[in-house]
């Protein structure tokens, strides 16, 4: 809760908070911009410059959230303003200070940063192009360097660019001052969606109260959430690349298209590498495909003895400007797999998956949503340990590090925009759907080349059953598979099946529920009906593979009850059980997966049935298990090896013991 613009209902509010100033500053593109965004990596053609650390930070406590603006911050270093602090990037800002107007804040945020550039980015000869990235902010950002704007983005989880190359060249020894407006104000038309509401009752809320609603059980925590870096290219660059395979038992077939900015004039040649560094094919141009004999398979976890194999496709392109012959190199990871769906499986190169995994968050303690490398190494040696073979990035894109894992350990991804809380009826209209759309683009863009990715999800819980809903989800389901033709399409429902008007235009029905929890709440004895009943009625209207994408208790840590009782560690393990006996009769027929919710208990709004946030992990926030982690393990690790050819030792899981 904050104090903020002026009273004027709802829409005025949300008008004034997120747009600010902004019709003076220039709007966001209506579509995703144009061209590539591969990963900033270091090669012999390309430099980065990492900006994590501290930041300076100031929060807009103004009336109206818009003296950054009328001010002009960004004209002069931001303590030249008023008071700033320390701010540590990448984190969240929200758990960082000891400031409760900070923690539930609203509005406009400033951070700055000021870096000294390598002379030889400097040189001004323009054949070196410096390019600033962001891996994320949340939510609405504008970007200016050294006081001129270079870039303007709507959305958090996603990575955004701007070549600041005109901007910081030719003045060597100048420091390189970037700022950062940000606001995390979420509206009907954003994604996710929210609303401002305005607390007009005087005798009981001060002068310009108000609240930010959202429809999501997690905190909607906000700031600079991944790295930001500074990366160098040649002039003409490598902009993109997209791959896609097919195999077969001894051939494998890598198809390819490259784009290069800033001549037309080039030469491309490709190598694919073996983790051996063999060349195992060689292709040029700017589109063809290589033929891989003998392939070795990107196999998920527990799947197969080398689980995550990657080939390194090295693209070099070789240009003339202006007598000088200019070289750009790019290394590109690559996993050989195929993904096909029937009316009863999911098949990875042709064998039956089935997913038994988790729903997760971007959440920890202090840090928020911020990328954090030791909690994220744990987090992947719990779900080995656990037997984990997937996830679902529940509910938005994560961050592309923790992807390169996924890819490197085999572990299959559900990749989910950040769809969620769609219930409002106004945030199924044009001005909703068009920015639903340019964020698939965005998360397409981003992750299309990952083999660990093997299905789209567009939305979690939305109010499917509501009229515009079949249009929205018809379309925004078309466009993803225009972008995406080689990856199915599904989105979360919990809706009732006779009613959703979006589960026609899936591949995989993906399906929420809490028997026993949110219905009949401490019934575990209903489960087994209820449970039978839901996927027998999905199965019977769409004839599509299930997997159960939600389902799980609350539990206290160190809170015992037998019987079991409701938050107790016993209730959730049988109500576990309870699920598992009916997911062993039904996958032996078209249910493909389930994943609880949740891996890890997470932050959520303060609220009477919300103590410190959601329980319904099977690990603390702090990743200790609970007795419900055990009860997972043993089932995953059966699970597999039912289903696998392991070696003796990966059977026994005596790996992560």
């Amino acid at each position: 809760m904050a104090a903020g613009a002026s009273a004027g209902g709802v829409a005025g509010g949300c008008r004034l908070l997120l747009l600010g100033l902004l019709a003076g500053l220039g709007r966001a593109a209506a579509a995703a911009p144009p061209g590539g965004m591969l990963y900033p990596r270091d090669t012999p053609s390309r430099e980065r410059k990492e900006l994590g650390g501290l930041w300076s930070f100031r929060a807009d406590f103004s009336p109206g959230r818009d003296a950054g603006f009328a001010q002009r911050w960004y004209r002069r270093p931001l303590r030249q303003t008023g008071p700033v602090i320390d701010m540590p990037v990448p984190s969240s800002f929200n758990d960082i200070t000891q400031d409760p107007s900070l923690e539930n804040y609203i509005g406009w945020v400033w951070y700055e940063k000021e870096v000294l550039l390598p002379l030889r980015w400097l040189q001004g000869n323009l054949n070196t192009r410096v390019v600033l990235r962001f891996g994320s902010a949340h939510y609405y950002s504008i970007v200016w360097v050294n006081g001129v704007q270079v870039v303007e983005h709507e959305g958090g989880h996603l990575p955004f660019e701007a070549d600041i190359s005109s901007i910081v060249q030719g003045s060597p020894g100048i420091p390189c001052r970037i700022t950062v407006a940000l606001n995390n104000t979420l509206t009907p038309h954003t994604l996710p969606p929210g609303s401002i509401q305005y607390m007009n009752d005087k005798t009981r809320y001060p002068k310009n109260y108000f609240v930010q609603n959202i429809r999501f059980d997690f905190f909607n925590y906000a700031g600079i959430h991944r790295p930001v870096v500074l990366y160098t290219t040649p002039s003409v660059y490598i902009d993109d690349i997209t791959v896609t395979t097919t195999s077969s038992e001894s051939v494998a077939m890598v198809q390819y298209q490259v784009s290069v900015v800033g001549s037309t004039l080039y030469s491309l040649s490709l190598s694919l590498r073996d983790q051996e560094g063999k060349v195992v094919a060689t292709g040029d141009g700017p589109a063809g495909e290589l033929k891989v004999l003998n392939p070795n398979l990107w196999w998920p976890y527990l799947m197969h003895e080398n689980p995550g194999y990657r080939y390194s496709l090295e693209v070099k392109m070789q240009a003339q400007v202006n007598g000088a012959l200019l070289e750009d190199v790019y290394t590109l990871p690559v996993g050989i797999r195929t993904v096909h769906v029937t009316s009863t499986q999911f098949l990875i190169n042709g064998r039956p998956f089935y997913f038994h995994g988790v729903n997760k968050h971007e959440d920890a303690d202090i840090r928020g949503k911020g990328l954090d490398w030791p909690l994220v190494v744990k987090d992947f040696n719990l779900l080995r340990w656990l037997g984990a073979n997937s996830f679902r990035t529940s509910h938005y894109p994560y961050a592309e590090e923790i992807m390169d894992l996924c890819d490197a350990y085999g572990i299959v991804v559900i990749d989910e925009c950040p769809g969620v809380g769609i219930k409002m009826l106004e945030s199924f209209g044009n001005k909703s759907l068009q920015h639903h759309l340019v964020v698939m683009e965005e998360l397409i863009r981003r992750d299309k080349n990952r083999p660990s990715v093997v299905m789209w999800s567009v939305a979690n819980e939305p109010a499917s059953e509501l009229p515009p809903a079949a249009y929205y989800f018809k379309t925004v389901i078309a466009h993803t598979k225009a972008l995406d033709p080689s990856r199915p399409v599904t989105f979360v429902t919990d809706a009732n099946y006779a009613l959703d008007r979006g589960a026609p235009y899936v591949d995989v029905i993906c399906v929420n529920s809490y028997f026993s929890w949110y219905h009949d709440p401490g019934h575990l004895e209903v489960i087994p009906l209820q449970l039978t009943t839901q996927f027998e009625n999905w199965y019977k209207t769409y004839q599509k593979p299930i997997i159960q994408s939600e389902y799980g208790a609350d539990s206290v840590p160190g809170l015992h009850s037998d019987p079991p009782l409701m938050f107790s560690e016993e209730y959730q393990k049988a109500m576990l059980r309870e699920y598992h006996s009916v997911f062993d009769k039904k996958r032996k027929e078209y249910v493909i997966g389930e994943l609880i919710w949740n891996f890890a208990d997470f932050m959520t709004n303060q609220g009477t049935t919300r103590v410190l946030g959601n329980k319904k992990g099977v690990f603390t926030r702090q990743r200790q298990p609970k007795s419900a982690a055990f009860v997972l393990r043993e089932r995953y690790w059966k699970i597999a090896n039912e289903s696998s050819c392991l070696p003796p030792l990966i059977k026994s899981h005596s790996l992560f013991l």
